[in-house]
């Protein structure tokens, strides 16, 4: 049985965060682990409070995991303090654990802020240099490259500027382009590559970035490259998102089992 560990927030509404990570790796027939961060309290419409786990814990439940089970595929999502980074970063160079997709999480759907300014700071020094894969959107690419994206020349850059910081590679998602299809661009440092699927129209998009990377996570634990991990991750999202569950009175969350249904 492969074996994917998420560190990440709990998200009590079970759209995003561990809860979507776990739904991830299961309907990939990945047995997922976790190690919450932070509590949130948020539901499809807005983060109301959260509170973050102390690193001490964070590095117990991770210490706990791997002592006993093998990992095959890390990935982590809301990192809220550079304190909590630091200690994130220090076992998964001290653990070599595998194949690190970092979800580098700054904003809720609703776009309320769930990291300190530190802990970015943290995350472009610390932990991208153990990625293997880095997957932001569109707003966090801007705060890690450290520039606007407006153009496909920008999308480029950017790509460029935050593999200089050390992952083996970077996945900037294209959804929050205004755009009747969806650019992936991936950079591994030699070349790029551009990954297109026709956007599915809904508002079930709760927790779509922690599912990519979760999804991102299960397959290379299953074996597969970047590159054919890719357009897999890019069916399994639309997939959910056209399956959406309508709960809620914001944006609803995906149905990451809708395989089963098909």
């Amino acid at each position: 049985m492969r074996i994917a560990l998420s560190i990440a927030g709990s998200d009590p509404s079970g759209g995003a965060g561990i809860q979507a990570d776990l739904k991830t790796f299961a309907s990939h027939g990945v047995y997922g682990v976790s190690a919450i961060t932070a509590v949130t309290a948020q539901n499809t419409q807005r983060v109301h409070d959260f509170d973050a786990v102390t690193p001490e814990l964070i590095e117990a439940q991770i210490n706990a995991i791997t002592e006993d089970m093998d990992v095959h595929a890390v990935k982590t999502g809301m990192l809220p303090t550079a304190a909590i980074v630091t200690t994130v970063a220090s076992i998964i160079k001290k653990l070599q654990l595998p194949y690190l997709v970092v979800d580098p999480v700054m904003f809720a759907k609703s776009g309320d802020r769930l990291v300190d300014n530190d802990a970015v700071t943290a995350i472009r020094a610390l932990l991208l240099p153990h990625a293997f894969v880095i997957t932001p959107n569109i707003p966090e690419a801007e705060m890690l490259a450290q520039m606007t994206i407006q153009s496909h020349d920008d999308h480029l850059e950017a790509t460029r500027r935050i593999c200089s910081l050390g992952p083996a590679a970077v996945v900037i998602k294209g959804g929050h382009l205004s755009s009747s299809k969806i650019v992936d661009v991936v950079y591994d440092g030699l070349k790029f590559s551009e990954f297109t699927i026709n956007r599915v129209k809904g508002r079930s998009i709760h927790g779509t970035g922690c599912t990519f990377a979760a999804a991102l996570a299960a397959n290379l634990a299953l074996g597969r490259s970047l590159n054919d991990a890719i357009p897999l991750v890019q069916k399994y999202i639309a997939g959910a998102v056209q399956a959406g569950i309508p709960v809620g009175q914001g944006y609803g969350p995906m149905d990451h089992f809708w395989k089963f249904y098909k």
